[in-house]
């Protein structure tokens, strides 16, 4: 059986059914629009736009949170997080997540100690932001080891940090992206095993490189984040993103939380984001 086949048939054999165990995969959707810190990597990193002016803009853009791409953070001193926090609230603004770089795939326990010490101190920045969420990849299978003893380790780094984490209410969201994440029937063996309700998957819809919709629909009943893309690999090539499709697999599955805009095309962060904000609010059932 090709890998096709395989994502396929594990879809229509299992994730379904086990679907009704999720938190989330109960009663009524409910969507939430958000912007990622990340879309303006270039405005942030280059210091032409700071975090507040992220939440000004989702004032004017009528958006309900803000995922931040903690990169560029000046600090992480309570002087920038607090007034940062209250700036937010303020404005009606959601500050519902982080997004930090992770390396789960660590082959010694000291290394894995220092991952998962390194992910506590975040779940603390998130909880000073009022953050219920973390974004953490799992990282590449290191060298002259197997995907499967990398998978361990991964587990093992999540289930460790999200006894810290559950203890702040902070969820922490396994992103596919690329390395051990880069196939969804992975992705969910890795959170099944931790078996923790701080534990689920951050799904980027746009990062999957092949068999994109059958491998999102395996990670929807997961979801504790959702970041959308204005493109996605269909049949190995770019396509428009379907965003009423995903958005109807979300509903289906009852999926309650945030979908947020992570922009990564060539036109310039300022002028695409607007316009991609009306459309995904729009595909959503938000009003102007």
């Amino acid at each position: 059986m090709n890998r096709r086949s395989w994502l396929r048939s594990t879809l229509a054999a299992g994730s379904l059914q086990l679907a009704a165990a999720i938190e989330t995969s109960s009663g009524k959707s409910r969507l939430r629009s958000a912007i990622c810190a990340y879309s303006f990597r270039n405005e942030l990193a280059k210091k032409t736009m700071t975090y507040e002016d992220l939440v000004r803009l989702a004032v004017d853009l009528n958006v309900d949170g803000l995922d931040l791409t903690v990169y560029w953070f000046p600090s992480t001193s309570d002087e920038f997080l607090l007034p940062l926090r209250r700036l937010a609230y303020r404005s009606g603004v959601e500050i519902y997540s982080i997004s930090i770089r992770t390396d789960l795939c660590r082959p010694t326990p000291e290394l894995r100690r220092k991952e998962t010490d390194e992910l506590r101190g975040w779940v603390d920045v998130a909880n000073k932001l009022g953050a219920s969420h973390i974004r953490v990849f799992g990282g590449t299978v290191p060298k002259d080891s197997t995907e499967d003893q990398a998978a361990q380790w991964v587990g093992e780094i999540l289930k460790r940090a999200a006894e810290y984490s559950g203890s702040r209410g902070v969820i922490l969201g396994l992103e596919n992206h690329g390395g051990i994440t880069s196939r969804a029937g992975r992705i969910v063996e890795i959170v099944r095993k931790v078996d923790s309700p701080w534990v689920g998957i951050n799904l980027d819809t746009g990062n999957f490189r092949e068999d994109a919709y059958t491998q999102i629909q395996l990670c929807v009943p997961y979801a504790v984040n959702v970041q959308v893309k204005e493109k996605i690999r269909v049949e190995n090539s770019t396509q428009d993103s379907d965003w009423p499709r995903i958005v109807a697999m979300l509903r289906r599955a009852g999926y309650k939380g945030y979908l947020a805009l992570e922009y990564e095309e060539k036109e310039p962060a300022p002028a695409a984001v607007p316009r991609l904000m009306t459309k995904l609010r729009q595909v959503i059932g938000q009003p102007g």
